[in-house]
C-alpha cells in the first residue's frame, strides 16, 4: 500500500479510518486516525481500503461527512429483491453503482458500510456479498424482531429494578416473575452450606449460576453468586432478610393448589355422607381440650366418668379427619404429599387447608364434633385393664391451656374434679411405664416464637399439664397398636430397639441432671416403624402407634383410616404392602419435615443471640464434642439452646460458666461465644 491511502480498520470492535503513514517491518503498516494517533496494523486487521486518492488524517471527518447521506439500511431492501432472484453476489463497488449510479470513493465506502453491518439482506462471501433467501431473511427479521422485544423487555426490567431499589412500589411482570424465581432458586443453594456442610466458595464451584441468573445478575452489575442473589432479591423487597432457605430448597409444597382449595370449599359447605352413621354419642362427657395457647389445629381431648361399677373410665377422644376425607382423593393425596403439619417459628405450614384443620376437622369448644374416642379402663396399678374404641359425637366444654390446668391442679379446684383425676391416672401410668422399662430423658426444650421481627424464646418445662396430656396420648396410641395387633390390622407401628445404656457405675460419674440426661439421650437409637406390632423400649410398651394428630400426621391419619374401617366391618383402605409403601414415601418427608424445622429454628435462635451480644448467659457444660481440642457443647439454660462452644482452659462436665456470644451469623450457621471470667476485686 502507497503512503496516504485511506483504509478501515476495527479498534475493540468500533470502525475507524486512517491513513497509511509508512512500513512498520517487512508485513505491518503504521496508519495515523483523524486524532492523530498511530497504529501498528497486519493486513489482518484493515478491513477495507479506499483506493483511487491520497489522503491525510485531517480529511477523514470531511470524508465520513461525504459518506453520510449514503447510509440508508433501507436502500439494501430494494437491492435484495433485485439481486434475490438470480441469487447473484455483490460487491461494495457494484453495490454502490446499483444503489446510487456512481463509483465515488464516499459511495463505495458507504456501500461496505451498509453491506458489512446489515444483519438481515446479504452474508459476506469473501470479498463479495451474498443474497440469503425469502425464507432466510423472513427468519431473520423475526430473530431480530425477538432480540429487540428481548432488549425492551430488559430496559424496563431494569427501570422497575431501579424503582424498586428506591423502596418505591412496583408492579412486576411476568418475565420479570420468570428471572426472580430463578433468582429465588440459586439463592435457596445457601441453604447447602448448612445441609451438607459447604462454605460460600465451595458451593459456588459447586453450583455455577445458570443463564438466566448470570444475565440478570450480570445486567445489574452483580456478583453471580448465591450470596449476589439472595442480597438482590432481599434489596429488591422480593424477600425478606431472614427468608426460610431451608423450607424453599425442600419439596415441602407451601400453597394448595387451586383443586384442592376448591375441594375444601366444596367438603365445608356439603360434607360427604358419613359412612360411621352409628357414631356412639358422647356429647354428655365433659371434655378438656388442653393446647398451648397459639394452637389453631384442635385435634385431642379428654374426658373422666365414675361407672356405676365404681370404676372410672379415662376417655380420649381425637379429632376425626376422615370424617371429611375418602382414602386417595385430593385431600388425602395432598396431605399424603406433605406428611405432616410444619411448625416453624413464623408459624406453620398446615397439612390439611386451614378451613377445614382449624374448622370441622378440629374439636371447637361448644360445638359437637365427630371424633375417634378411646374409653380405657385402668388397673390400680396403671396398665390397660379394658377399652373400647368407638366413632362418637362429642362436645368440647372448655378449651384451656397448659397454664390453665397446672393452675386447676396446684389450687385443687372443687369444680373441676375430673382434670384431678385424670391426672392421678397419668401419674399412675407414668410410673407403671418406668416399671416395664420406659426411659425418662428430661432436657429443656426451646419454643422459638417470631413476630414482625421480634424474636421470642420460652422454655417449656415438663409441667404437670404437659405430663398429663403426653401419658394420655401415648395411652391412646397403646390402646390402638393393641387393638391392631389383636384384630391384626395392618398399621404404622412405632417401635424403638432397646438401647445399650452406660454402665450404671459410669452414670453415676456424670453430674446428676442434664448431663447424665445428654449422655443417655446419646445412645437412644432412632424409632422405627413397621406394619407389624414391636416393642417400643422408650416408652416401655410393647406395642405403640401414633394415632393422636391426626390433622397434623399423615401417619395418624392412616391408623384412623384403617381402625374405623375395621370398626366399621369394611374392608381395609390399605393392605400390608400398600399400608409399607405408603409409610415409606410419608417417612421420607417427614424427615425432610423435620430436617427444616430443626434448621429453621437453630437459624432464628442464632439470630436471637446475634442482637444479644452483649448479655451473659449462664450456660452448663454438657458433654465434649472434641475434647483434644476443647469444643464442648453447652446449654443455655434460660433458653433451653445446646450450642458448641470452645473453650481455652480445663473444665469438668457439669461446671457452670458465664458466656457472651462474640460472632453469630445465622445464614453461614456460625455462633462463636466468649467466656466471661470475672475477677474477685
Amino acid at each position: 500500500m502507497e503512503k496516504g491511502t485511506l483504509v478501515e480498520f476495527r479498534l475493540q470492535g468500533d470502525r475507524r479510518l486512517g491513513v497509511v503513514d509508512r512500513p512498520d517491518g517487512k508485513t505491518r503498516w503504521f496508519v495515523i486516525d483523524e486524532r492523530g494517533q498511530s497504529h501498528s496494523l497486519a493486513p489482518r486487521q484493515i478491513t477495507y481500503t479506499i483506493n483511487g486518492q491520497s489522503y491525510k488524517s485531517s480529511q477523514i471527518p470531511s470524508f465520513l461527512e461525504e459518506v453520510k447521506p449514503y447510509l440508508d439500511p433501507s436502500s439494501l431492501e430494494v437491492a435484495w429483491e433485485i439481486l434475490v432472484e438470480d441469487g447473484e453476489t455483490v460487491t461494495p463497488q457494484e453495490m454502490a453503482n446499483l444503489l446510487f449510479s456512481g463509483l465515488q470513493a464516499p459511495q463505495c465506502y458507504a456501500a461496505h458500510c451498509l453491506l458489512s453491518d446489515d444483519k438481515i439482506y446479504f452474508k459476506q462471501k469473501g470479498d463479495s456479498y451474498e443474497p440469503r433467501t425469502a425464507a432466510q431473511v423472513a427468519e431473520r427479521k423475526h430473530q431480530l424482531e425477538v432480540e429487540a422485544l428481548k432488549a425492551k423487555g430488559q430496559q424496563e426490567f431494569l427501570a422497575r429494578v431501579e424503582q424498586a431499589l428506591k423502596g418505591e412500589a412496583v408492579e412486576w411482570q411476568r418475565h420479570d416473575r420468570h428471572r426472580l424465581e430463578a433468582l429465588e432458586k440459586y439463592a435457596a443453594l445457601l441453604a447447602d452450606i448448612v445441609r451438607v456442610g459447604l462454605n460460600y466458595d465451595s458451593l459456588a464451584r459447586a453450583y455455577p449460576p445458570p443463564a438466566p441468573v448470570l444475565e440478570t445478575m450480570n445486567m445489574l452489575g452483580r456478583s453471580a453468586t448465591p450470596q449476589g442473589a439472595l442480597q438482590l432479591l432481599v434489596d429488591l423487597g422480593w424477600w425478606s432478610p431472614h427468608e426460610n432457605l431451608f423450607l424453599r430448597r425442600s419439596s415441602i409444597p407451601v400453597q394448595f393448589p387451586l383443586k384442592v382449595l376448591e375441594v375444601s370449599q366444596q367438603r365445608l359447605q356439603s360434607p360427604p355422607p358419613d359412612p360411621d352413621s352409628n357414631r356412639l354419642d358422647l356429647t354428655y362427657l365433659k371434655v378438656y381440650t388442653i393446647d398451648d395457647e397459639s394452637t389453631t389445629e384442635i385435634d385431642d381431648g379428654l374426658s373422666w366418668e365414675k361407672l356405676p361399677d365404681g370404676r372410672e373410665r379415662l376417655w380420649v377422644h381425637i379429632a376425626d379427619p376422615t370424617r371429611f376425607l375418602i382414602p386417595e382423593d385430593e385431600l388425602d393425596l395432598e396431605a399424603r404429599k406433605r406428611g405432616s403439619t410444619v411448625y416453624l417459628p413464623t408459624g406453620m405450614v398446615p397439612m390439611f387447608p386451614e378451613i377445614l384443620a382449624t374448622g370441622p376437622m378440629s374439636l371447637v369448644q361448644g360445638q359437637v364434633c365427630c371424633a375417634l374416642s378411646f374409653g380405657i379402663i385402668l388397673d390400680t396399678s396403671g396398665a390397660v385393664e379394658d377399652y373400647n374404641i368407638h366413632a362418637s359425637l362429642i362436645k368440647p366444654t372448655y378449651r384451656l391451656t397448659y397454664e390453665d390446668v397446672d393452675e386447676v391442679l396446684d389450687l385443687g379446684v372443687q369444680a373441676e374434679p375430673e382434670i384431678a383425676a385424670i391426672a392421678k391416672w397419668a401419674n399412675q401410668r407414668k410410673a407403671w411405664r418406668y416399671a416395664q422399662g420406659a426411659i425418662s430423658i428430661n432436657m429443656p426444650e426451646a419454643m422459638i416464637k417470631v413476630k414482625e421481627d421480634d424474636i421470642n424464646i420460652y422454655v417449656l418445662d415438663d409441667s404437670p399439664s404437659r405430663q398429663l396430656v403426653a401419658e394420655m396420648m401415648i395411652l391412646a396410641g397403646e390402646v390402638a397398636a393393641r387393638y391392631g395387633q389383636t384384630h391384626q390390622i395392618p398399621l404404622p407401628f412405632r417401635g424403638q430397639p432397646q438401647p445399650e445404656l452406660p454402665p450404671e457405675q459410669e452414670l453415676l460419674q456424670l453430674p446428676a441432671g442434664f448431663v447424665r440426661a445428654c449422655a443417655m439421650r446419646r445412645c437412644m437409637p432412632k424409632s422405627e416403624m413397621s406394619i407389624t406390632p414391636v416393642r417400643h423400649a422408650g416408652l416401655g410398651l410393647d406395642t405403640y402407634t401414633q394415632a393422636t394428630s391426626p390433622i397434623r400426621r399423615y401417619s395418624d391419619l392412616l391408623t384412623h383410616f384403617q381402625l374405623k374401617a375395621h370398626l366399621r366391618g369394611d374392608i381395609l383402605p390399605f393392605s400390608a404392602e400398600q399400608l409399607k409403601e405408603v409409610m415409606m414415601t410419608v417417612s421420607n418427608i417427614t424427615q425432610e419435615v423435620t430436617m427444616v424445622e430443626r434448621q429453621t429454628n437453630r437459624y432464628w435462635a442464632l439470630e436471637y443471640l446475634r442482637r444479644c451480644t452483649d448479655r451473659v448467659w449462664q450456660a452448663t457444660v454438657l458433654m465434649w464434642l472434641r475434647e483434644d481440642s476443647g469444643l464442648a457443647l453447652i446449654l443455655l439454660e434460660d433458653l433451653g439452646l445446646q450450642l458448641p462452644m470452645s473453650f481455652r482452659r480445663a473444665l469438668k462436665l457439669g461446671e457452670q460458666v458465664a458466656v457472651k456470644v462474640s460472632h453469630a451469623d445465622p445464614q453461614k450457621d456460625v455462633i462463636q461465644f466468649q467466656e466471661v471470667i470475672y475477677q474477685e476485686a
